[in-house]
């Protein structure tokens, strides 16, 4: 593990300390390559699953013998989980499909283990996007696809409230590579010291939101997480997007067009701004976020 930390010593507070660092360059390219299918596709079935899927995948995906991704957005759904339409019928991705009746909404979805590489029936390409392009986000299509009944994640219809769970690693880790963007001075004027005090003390919240969350995730027994902190880590990630937008329009105004330019002195300004999108959609798009927090 880095930092040499024994792996049954590793906890939140320690993966928010990885992805402070992971962001310190200023852009999503390091851990958006590294860590995206990995952190997000693996702990469904580190911590639903049942041991006989857990022996055959979990080794090979953890030394990257294999790669794993998360799917769970639909062209027609897009964030909306609960109306995905593939579909699962009993006859390597972790991958949200319905196996409940029409309009059973989020009761009527469950995670299956789908290999991608060579399976017959499995298409992908590339997708082209506005920001993070390393992390490899792909269209996969199933054309009555056969998959080992084993291969269910848990239990039949549940896989909503695994998905939910799952997001509050994702939204945390978000959260925090948000917060590690804009460290430097821009410039020395009294307006540009008002702005940026302005963007500090957002930030410092911001980080100190963070921190809260990560302490409770490391102390607190994973069900409990699971069930109390769902909403509230909503509302830090969406308040974590809030808080880039403002900090990156803030970095473009100052650098002025030097901030338009993909190159030169505001080219890292221009970049951050470019992917403030994707600071604020993945994870549960903001309104979504929101509206969940309030529930």
């Amino acid at each position: 593990m880095p930092g040499q930390v024994p792996v049954e010593e590793w906890d939140t507070l320690h993966t928010m300390i990885y992805a402070d660092e992971m962001s310190r360059s200023g852009l999503a390219v390091l851990p958006g390559s590294i860590t995206t299918g990995v952190a997000f596709g693996i702990p469904p079935l580190l911590h639903y699953a049942e041991p006989q899927l857990q022996e055959r995948f979990l080794l090979d995906l953890l030394v990257e013998r294999k790669r794993i991704c998360i799917a769970i957005t639909e062209p027609d759904a897009s964030s909306d989980v609960a109306n995905i339409t593939t579909t699962a019928t009993l006859n390597y991705a972790s991958m949200a499909v319905r196996t409940g009746g029409e309009n059973s909404g989020g009761k009527g979805i469950s995670l299956i283990l789908v290999p991608l590489k060579d399976h017959p029936g499995v298409t992908r390409r590339r997708l082209k996007i506005a920001g993070q392009i390393v992390a490899g986000t792909s269209f996969i299509e199933l054309d009555d696809v056969r998959v080992r009944p084993e291969n269910l994640i848990g239990r039949e219809n549940e896989g909503m409230k695994y998905i939910m769970y799952n997001f509050n690693h994702e939204r945390m880790f978000i959260s925090v590579g948000v917060t590690s963007d804009f460290v430097k001075t821009l410039m020395e004027q009294p307006v540009v010291r008002h702005r940026l005090a302005k963007c500090g003390a957002i930030l410092e919240a911001q980080w100190s939101w963070v921190e809260s969350f990560a302490y409770q995730l490391s102390k607190m027994p994973k069900e409990t997480a699971d069930q109390e902190l769902g909403s509230l880590t909503a509302l830090c990630k969406a308040n974590a997007g809030i808080v880039l937008d403002e900090c990156a329009r803030c970095a473009v105004l100052l650098f002025g067009g030097n901030g338009s330019t993909r190159t030169g002195k505001g080219e890292i300004a221009e970049k951050i701004y470019r992917e403030v999108p994707w600071a604020r959609i993945p994870g549960g798009s903001e309104d979504v976020l929101l509206d969940l927090a309030i529930r």
